[in-house]
């Protein structure tokens, strides 16, 4: 059973969700900083580049938001094509011949002012992601007010219930409009379903009616309270209970799960314990662990996880384990270990984009068809973002594609070393010893010979140079003529000195 464990700080909210004690997904959302996913923006178009069919929006942020073509939605595209046609029916003909554009110069001039929602927080040096392709989340339905199309979970497997859900949604939304209808609404009554639908369609009209009058690169509407959205999404009927260790964030999720699901406001509790929340659950540590590159299996394996911009990729290694059989039997086991642990970083990790994960090489075909089976279900029960995942490759390579949803974990919670610049390595105590001695070198020959120096070192170089390059120094008192003392000094940095002149 799963616990949704809610801790709010004066600084920065916390929401852990975990199964059988183990951490699946953890959010944060520091109150000093501003969460632009899902948000809506009245924008201006800054630039337009045709070369790479991409408009850049100010929507009031440090850097410019990215319209690519392939989110601007169709009907949006058309309407503003045919903005000068005043011809009803010669506009329904041209509707009816249109395709997705093919230069977006033809859409947006500089200047153009436009409703545009943020689909991905800005990450390292690029601005957000922008859509017009819009979506409204509820505790039923997603809203797509501008796509008229009607999809279904695919996880609501009877054929009678998604025709229901179908027909209802079909009997409730204004022309024109779509939406996709979640796991969550199956089995449910009628009329619960209407009002959320009605709920979602007036946060709509209420965003169309602030665009006509907002300022231009202001915020016109964002999702609601990061506990609350998180509760929309997971609480469910798998849910024991939702742990908040503020009294007045108890307040606020019981009062939204009675408008959303009372039948399930008995589950909410407030945590009274000197033990800080996820220290007791052991949060804490697991949200640690979810940041080391290498994952232990408990067959003995591991996990190796590195990520670029573009792509992560995964290796696993048989590690200890041996098995009790055969050495195939062994790597299958390891790898159908492996499959089901990637999928939790995956989620955990808040991994996104292309992924490769490089499993143990197996011989047999059916032993790979196994693997890839095993891991496509598992995907399919525990992960909610849409995935496309290839067959298995001859060498053991398996690649996918996830929805990437915000930044990942690594980037939440860490910045780039100012030691390794993000390489993940640091100079060797040799390599920082000569740079040392050839910086000293370099600055000895504007001393006088004759002169006393002290040069003060890191204690590693010191020590390494004392130990296996004292006859450099010595060959540098010959060469400038000049008396050396080294010195040790913990407050200098590895690969700096200082020189003291007697």
């Amino acid at each position: 059973m799963k616990k949704i464990l809610i801790n709010n700080n004066p600084w920065q909210l916390r929401v852990a969700i975990l199964n059988n004690g183990r951490l699946q997904n953890i959010y944060f959302a520091a109150h000093a900083q501003e969460t632009l996913e899902r948000a809506f923006f009245k924008g201006i178009v800054s630039k337009v580049l045709p070369g790479i069919q991409t408009a850049f929006v100010d929507i009031g942020q440090e850097r410019a938001g990215f319209l690519h073509i392939s989110e601007i939605c169709h009907d949006t595209a058309f309407d503003r094509m045919n903005a000068l046609v005043d011809d009803e029916k010669e506009l329904t003909q041209k509707k009816k011949r249109s395709h997705k554009p093919k230069d977006i110069h033809t859409l947006f001039k500089e200047g153009n002012q436009i409703l545009v929602q943020v689909s991905k927080e800005p990450v390292y040096q690029k601005g957000a992601k922008l859509t017009t392709c819009f979506t409204l989340p509820g505790r039923f339905f997603v809203l797509m007010p501008t796509i008229s199309r009607i999809g279904v979970s695919k996880k609501i497997e009877s054929h009678n219930e998604r025709m229901r859900l179908k027909n209802i949604m079909r009997e409730s939304l204004p022309d024109g409009m779509g939406g996709i209808i979640r796991t969550t609404a199956q089995g449910c009554d009628e009329l619960v379903l209407k009002q959320d639908l009605s709920y979602l369609i007036n946060t709509w009209n209420s965003i169309q009616t602030k665009f006509k009058t907002a300022a231009v690169e202001s915020k016109i509407y964002e999702d609601i309270d990061l506990s609350l959205q998180v509760i929309r999404d997971h609480l469910g009927e798998d849910v024991e209970s939702v742990i908040c260790d503020s009294a007045e964030t108890q307040k606020e999720v019981t009062a939204f799960i009675e408008r959303i699901s009372p039948e399930h406001r008995y589950k909410v509790a407030l945590y009274d314990n000197p033990i800080p929340l996820f220290d007791f659950y052991e949060v804490e540590n697991q949200i640690e662990y979810a940041l080391h590159k290498k994952v232990p299996l408990k067959s003995g394996g591991s996990l190796i996880i590195e990520s670029t911009e573009a792509m992560t990729v995964i290796d696993v290694n048989t590690g200890r384990f041996v098995g009790k059989s055969s050495l195939e039997d062994t790597i299958l086991k390891t790898n159908m270990e492996a499959a089901q642990e990637i999928i939790r970083q995956l989620i955990l990790r808040n991994i996104g984009g292309l992924i490769v994960i490089d499993f143990i090489d197996m011989a047999t075909e059916n032993n790979r068809r196994s693997l890839i089976q095993f891991f496509e279900r598992i995907l399919y029960e525990l992960d909610k973002f849409q995935s496309v995942v290839l067959k298995i490759s001859e060498f053991g390579i398996v690649q996918m594609t996830r929805k990437r949803s915000g930044k990942t974990l690594i980037q939440q919670l860490t910045d780039t070393c100012l030691t390794c610049k993000g390489q993940g390595f640091v100079e060797s105590v040799q390599t920082s010893s000569y740079k040392v001695l050839r910086a000293i070198k370099a600055e000895l020959s504007s001393y006088e010979r004759g002169d006393s120096l002290t040069i003060k070192l890191h204690p590693e170089i010191f020590s390494y140079i004392v130990n296996t390059e004292y006859n450099s120094i010595l060959e540098l008192e010959k060469l400038f003529g000049i008396k050396i003392i080294t010195a040790q000094d913990g407050r200098i940095a590895a690969s700096t000195y200082k020189i003291i002149k007697k």
